[in-house]
């Protein structure tokens, strides 16, 4: 199949780019590279420079195109609040765009990268599709208002379409095929990465209050390759007549911020100097999803997804880039 990745140059984007090559899918990315990087991109994908928000590049990218992956949204939580104009523009506007050109052009089928950020404060765990979503940031209520935008279309305009809520994505490619590190992470793991090879002076651990196993927040962190897995998995059972895919994606394992840092000392064999912060306003104590529904309709589970190899796979990659 045909399949443009937009957002294909990125962390997540170039895992899923290379895995619908992997599996025979023929590949085109278009990116603006605001946040990607060409280091990430396979030899044997066509690379498009150009964002969602102009409609004529939108448009060529997708000529001849049978499916799209949607991965291109600003992502940051703490920003989106600061600045929600910013995340209306890029991931309400654009997607919106980007729909409309895909129907007017007669591109079937669409897998959405959304994210657990729609649920908000969990009411019980794990954090099932049934969950209610009430996002407490405006980055998880675009990708609910995105959500909403792809049902409406699958009913009015006969869109295929699959959204996958994201837990924390994390790790890189144990083939060691993608190199590109992200710019300005946030996340906890590249942000010990960037601790360990002297890039920051010491991790800030927000909170060690919680009423968890050691004080600090649990998280649900899901591989890099385990997504991009599911991402084709998607995309091939809605080519096979599959009614629409809404399901999580994570590992189903609690991890907290203090077990990973002390696996990452172990692995790295760096100090990792830390130090305790305040909580983070909304930071839930524990989040673990349920990937059941994702093993039902995909006859998908996490498989790279065990702290070690999260950490291991990280560490090569950054090791690589600042072994001098």
């Amino acid at each position: 199949m045909k399949v443009l990745v937009v957002g294909g140059a990125g962390y997540i984007g170039s895992h899923v780019s290379w895995q619908l090559i992997d599996q025979g899918h023929e590949v085109t990315v278009f990116d603006n590279l605001s946040s990607g990087d060409r280091i990430n991109l396979h030899p044997r994908s066509r690379f498009l420079h150009g964002t969602i928000l102009d409609p004529l590049a939108l448009r060529q990218a997708l000529v001849g195109q049978e499916a799209v992956i949607h991965l291109a949204a600003f992502k940051a939580a703490g920003e989106s609040m600061i600045d929600p104009g910013k995340y209306a523009w890029n991931n309400i506007a654009g997607t919106i765009g980007l729909l409309n050109a895909m129907v007017d052009l007669g591109v079937e089928y669409l897998v959405f990268s959304s994210s657990a950020a729609v649920y908000g404060e969990p009411q019980y765990l794990p954090l099932d599709e049934g969950h209610p979503t009430n996002p407490e940031n405006f980055y998880g209520q675009t990708k609910l208002e995105i959500e909403t935008l792809l049902r409406w279309y699958g009913k009015l305009k006969g869109l295929k379409w699959a959204a996958l809520r994201y837990f924390n994505a994390a790790g890189y490619d144990n083939q060691l095929r993608i190199r590109g590190l992200e710019q300005n992470p946030a996340n906890l793991l590249p942000v010990i990465m960037e601790v360990a090879v002297g890039k920051r002076s010491q991790l800030g651990v927000f909170g060690n209050d919680y009423p968890t196993r050691d004080g600090t927040c649990i998280r649900d962190y899901i591989h890099v390759t385990d997504l991009a897995v599911a991402h084709v998995k998607s995309l091939d059972k809605l080519a096979q007549g599959s009614d629409n895919i809404l399901v999580n994606l994570g590992s189903e394992n609690g991890v907290t911020v203090l077990e990973m840092l002390e696996t990452a000392r172990r692995i790295t064999g760096k100090p990792l100097p830390a130090t305790i912060e305040g909580r983070r306003p909304g930071d839930p104590a524990s989040l673990v999803a349920s990937s059941a529904l994702a093993h039902k309709l995909l006859d998908w589970k996490a498989r790279y997804s065990d702290v070690e190899n999260l950490i291991e796979s990280t560490w090569k990659v950054y090791r690589s880039h600042f072994s001098a």
